[in-house]
């Protein structure tokens, strides 16, 4: 109820000069059908459930010691939590921003902003994205879409998306389905590899390569490994399907069923890139709604996760509702560790999962 009655009054100032007013009203109606419609996969899962943690009724560790901590592109972190990229530029993502820096920072864990394409060509849309004064310590990762690459941007533009908003670095996202079923969607992903190759490395930042949850092939990742990412994160399909969203927004139902469940599940995703490139930083993202799910994904080889819509809902609300969920999540992880017998990060990716997925390494 909490959240019907944020949204009813934020869809009020949709037409208020932030930004233009058909792409805030994008933003906003993003949020919306996210918040109200099904927009996970049916057909479609992880497959993570399909991997099992070895579990042990004599784990030689004290579940008050379980220690979760890590690092992720030179920043330490209290768990392997990235908040992943959300929304930006309409006064619902200026609070949501909000709330989840304010909860990023409390936690110790990272924060992945929504694309800051709407920041650079309407400057008055910064606020919504400006975090860095609720969340000084922490991870913070900017987004920009790579297709933007073939309409004029450049090193410089991915440079203003980190400086503008102190950020560490940030996160360039490829999302040719979500894109193609967008209403004036940017479907040109023509010669985007030379163009990384070309400005990438112009960038004196970190800069991940993600995709938005129909996820990354290892051919992919083959395709960028001497691009000079610093991370990949495979983004894979299982839990939100934007083609859905986009589906709804432009709809309201879903008409084109068979390309809003396409998508490489997170654990073949994950597992094809992770043997492609076994030293590359990876997040695993994409249906992650558990800490059991954590714990494989990093047993698989991620580095760190991302989650994003499960703490949607608890950012229109407050950031203590996005604390308590997101340490519901750290919990879960600490009980896995415990019960598998590993007291550190380290000690877990140690550990082999039982499944016909498991990497053959």
């Amino acid at each position: 109820m909490l959240t019907c009655y944020f949204l009813e009054r934020y869809a009020s100032q949709v037409s208020k000069p932030l930004v233009t007013p058909e792409l805030q009203t994008r933003k906003l109606k993003h949020a919306q059908v996210c918040l109200t419609y099904p927009v996970e996969y049916e057909t479609r899962t992880t497959g993570l459930e399909q991997l099992e943690l070895p579990y042990c009724a004599l784990p030689e560790t004290d579940l008050a010691t379980i220690d979760t901590r890590t690092s992720f592109l030179g920043k330490s972190l209290n768990a392997p939590i990235l908040i992943g990229a959300m929304t930006g530029g309409a006064e619902l993502s200026g609070t949501i921003n909000k709330n989840l820096a304010l909860a990023a920072e409390a936690l110790g864990v990272g924060l992945m902003l929504g694309s800051q394409r709407v920041m650079l060509e309407h400057p008055e849309a910064l606020p919504s994205f400006a975090v860095r004064s609720h969340a000084p310590s922490v991870l913070l990762i900017g987004n920009l879409g790579v297709a933007q690459l073939n309409k004029g941007y450049n090193a410089d533009h991915l440079t203003r998306a980190v400086e503008l908003i102190g950020a560490d670095g940030v996160a360039l996202h490829t999302n040719p389905l979500q894109e193609a079923l967008q209403h004036k969607g940017d479907t040109n992903f023509a010669s985007l590899i030379p163009k990384l190759h070309e400005v990438v490395p112009s960038v004196p930042y970190p800069v991940l390569l993600k995709e938005v949850g129909h996820g990354l092939s290892k051919e992919v990742a083959i395709a960028v490994k001497d691009v000079g990412f610093a991370a990949l994160d495979v983004a894979g399909a299982g839990g939100t399907s934007w083609a859905k969203v986009e589906e709804f927004v432009n709809y309201g139902e879903v008409r084109h069923e068979a390309l809003a469940e396409w998508g490489i599940p997170t654990a073949q995703a994950l597992q094809e890139v992770h043997a492609a490139l076994p030293t590359m930083p990876l997040v695993a993202s994409g249906g992650i709604r558990t800490g059991v799910d954590i714990a494989k994904a990093l047993v698989m080889g991620a580095n760190v996760v991302a989650i994003a819509k499960p703490l949607l809902a608890p950012a229109t609300q407050s950031a203590e509702a996005v604390i308590e969920k997101l340490q519901d999540l750290v919990w879960q992880l600490k009980v896995a560790m415990h019960c598998s017998g590993a007291g550190t990060i380290a000690a877990l990716k140690m550990l082999r999962l039982s499944s016909s997925l498991q990497s053959s390494e």
